[in-house]
């Protein structure tokens, strides 16, 4: 696995994005300048996250998602397994 993160990634076991290797190393997500702990989806290329509304879920017992648009950085919290952690 390379230390990029993918472009788009969803937490979400039933998206299409979901990447189960990926999210095992942490993704760490700052937004507008802020680090979020609330994300659910994100696309870098576009420009977007998704957070859930609160505790409230549609009819199909999903959480009600908002889409904020602004600046997202994206990166891995935790180095892939076999890597070798370097110390400056």
């Amino acid at each position: 696995m390379t230390d990029t993160t993918p472009d788009r990634l969803s937490s979400n076991p039933r998206s299409q994005f979901y990447d189960e290797a990926a999210l095992s190393r942490g993704i760490g997500i700052r937004f507008k300048g802020a680090q979020r702990h609330d994300v659910e989806e994100y696309c870098r290329s576009e420009g977007w996250i998704r957070v859930a509304l609160g505790k409230k879920v549609d009819r199909h017992g999903n959480p009600l998602t908002l889409k904020l648009s602004g600046e997202v950085e994206a990166w891995f919290e935790r180095p892939a397994a076999g890597e070798a952690v370097e110390e400056a």
